[in-house]
């Protein structure tokens, strides 16, 4: 076709120049023609592939490296969906929320890599490991829901969240909180606090949260989400998933009587925010905040 001919020249010409661009540049505009569009993607894509020379313009994240999160960034410079957004690792893109002084992501992490690439394993019960899995083992879940994450992950020096980015701490749950009108000595104590912060936080309706979604609003954009949790009964050997479109549980950061750390959990029948501390064998959601 004729886009497709379009695309090949401009493909050969890179190629056969060694370098499509000038040293000064706009980032990802690797043809050089002022414009950051289709062409720019595939010449991305054959740079992420080895077919021509490291190109700074490409290096839409400055890593040094031109590979698929390059790719990823300009695809959503092109679509306008940059703004307000983090990517991670893996590529995959988060969209963001300011909530007082704290920046939110408003989706649950799907990564499978830390920061520094090395992978997560799959499933571990030893806590020695930091580890992830799907709810009920079904890679079709985490679009909506992300993954799930044993705290030992969250503590893993090589970090979950993106760059400049980290699980929050049981402290900055409370500072979330007590913005939403929680009082610093509700904010302190466990179980159900507040009255609607929960409500605040939950995405509204039923296409995710069973009914009632009780309180829910989600007038701070954070859509919580209820994506459930996995525990493992050593007694039973047994892995049991409960929990998804009822309950959100959420890791912090903070560890509490050594073999346990905080979480926070919502309800589709409460508007509470519930704070209390379990296993950190467990496996929850994760939301990331900005450093």
């Amino acid at each position: 076709s004729e886009i497709d001919a379009i695309i090949n020249q401009s493909i050969n010409e890179c190629i056969s120049q060694g370098n499509c661009v000038t040293e000064e540049c706009t980032s990802g505009d690797v043809n050089d023609d002022l414009v950051l569009n289709v062409l720019d993607v595939v010449i991305l894509v054959n740079l992420a592939l080895g077919f021509d020379n490291y190109n700074p313009c490409g290096d839409i994240n400055m890593d040094s490296i031109i590979n698929v999160l390059d790719i990823v960034l300009l695809v959503n410079i092109i679509l306008g969906v940059t703004e307000n957004t983090v990517t991670d690792i893996d590529g995959n893109v988060y969209a963001t929320v300011q909530i007082g002084d704290q920046l939110w992501m408003t989706e649950n992490l799907k990564v499978t890599h830390y920061q520094n690439s090395d992978e997560i394993p799959y499933i571990y019960n030893d806590p020695q490991y930091g580890a992830y899995i799907n709810y009920s083992n079904n890679a079709d879940n985490v679009a909506v829901y992300g993954r799930l994450y044993n705290w030992f992950a969250v503590n893993d020096e090589r970090g979950l969240c993106p760059d400049n980015w980290h699980v929050p701490s049981d402290d900055e749950f409370k500072s979330l909180e007590m913005y939403l009108g929680m009082s610093e000595s509700e904010a302190n104590g466990e179980g159900l606090r507040g009255t609607d912060e929960g409500g605040k936080l939950k995405e509204e309706g039923n296409e995710h949260w069973n009914s009632p979604n009780t309180g829910a609003t989600n007038e701070t954009d954070f859509t919580a989400l209820p994506g459930g949790n996995r525990r493992y009964e050593t007694y039973t050997n047994q892995e049991i998933f409960s929990g998804l479109n009822r309950y959100g549980f959420f890791w912090s950061s903070s560890e509490v009587y050594t073999v346990n750390a905080w979480y926070r959990v919502f309800s589709f029948d409460y508007s509470e925010s519930n704070r209390y501390h379990l296993s950190k064998t467990n496996a929850f959601s994760i939301r990331c905040v900005e450093d």
